[in-house]
């Protein structure tokens, strides 16, 4: 198999939750059409581009230190790809609000699907990225991408629904994304770090995620 196929293979691998989501959000009838739903998508590749930006930013950082690799990891990797998607799900959400359409009542758990499916379509393409470099890493992220990307989106897309009426909440979900995404890449690239680690933590906060779904929908209000 040559490194075409398994590239295609690794995006196929890391692209299969899409599906699933968008199978679960028919079935739990979430008020999110088709047309929202690769709108999402689009906005999480989107985010991924602002994220390259912001990180162009930084001077280039020796890691020979532990207080070197881990700035590098949870400031200039994790904050500023939570923050693209940040800026990504306030325009996504801004829109909602201001259309209306195929969106339905504008509420955290709307926001936090918003999230998850934006997620997804972020560690796609991240997927094929690692895909053309490490085969290793792309080969874990393949598989554990989508579900920590997922995680992390479903808190912000809370946190930018909560902006106005509840910021500590907001800033909280916030903050929560960029933990768990630093401590994910820091498992990642660690080769004496065992990878069932990174993999535990993608699907443990990828189910604590749905649960943060399915309370949103009983708020009070929502």
């Amino acid at each position: 198999m040559n490194g075409l196929w398994i590239l295609l293979l690794l995006i196929f691998i890391s692209a299969l939750p899409v599906l699933v989501v968008l199978i679960w959000i028919r079935v739990r009838r979430f008020p999110i059409g088709l047309p929202w739903f690769l709108l999402a998508l689009l906005g999480g590749a989107l985010s991924l581009g602002i994220a390259a930006i912001l990180q162009s930013l930084f001077p280039q950082i020796d890691e020979a230190t532990i207080s070197a690799l881990l700035f590098k990891i949870f400031i200039q990797v994790a904050l500023t790809e939570e923050l693209g998607r940040l800026g990504v799900f306030a325009l996504l959400l801004g829109l909602a609000r201001r259309f209306g359409k195929d969106s339905g009542t504008i509420t955290p758990a709307f926001g936090a699907v918003t999230g998850l499916i934006a997620g997804l379509g972020f560690a796609v393409i991240e997927t094929a990225m690692y895909g053309v470099g490490d085969f290793r890493i792309a080969l874990i992220r393949a598989v554990t991408a989508a579900p920590l990307h997922g995680a992390c989106g479903t808190r912000i897309g809370i946190a930018v629904s909560h902006f106005k009426d509840a910021p500590g909440l907001a800033l909280g979900r916030f903050l929560y994304a960029v933990g768990i995404h630093g401590m994910y890449n820091f498992m990642v690239i660690s080769p004496g770090i065992p990878q069932v680690f990174p993999v535990l933590i993608a699907f443990t906060v990828l189910l604590s995620s749905i649960q943060l779904i399915r309370y949103s929908k009983k708020e009070p209000g929502t």
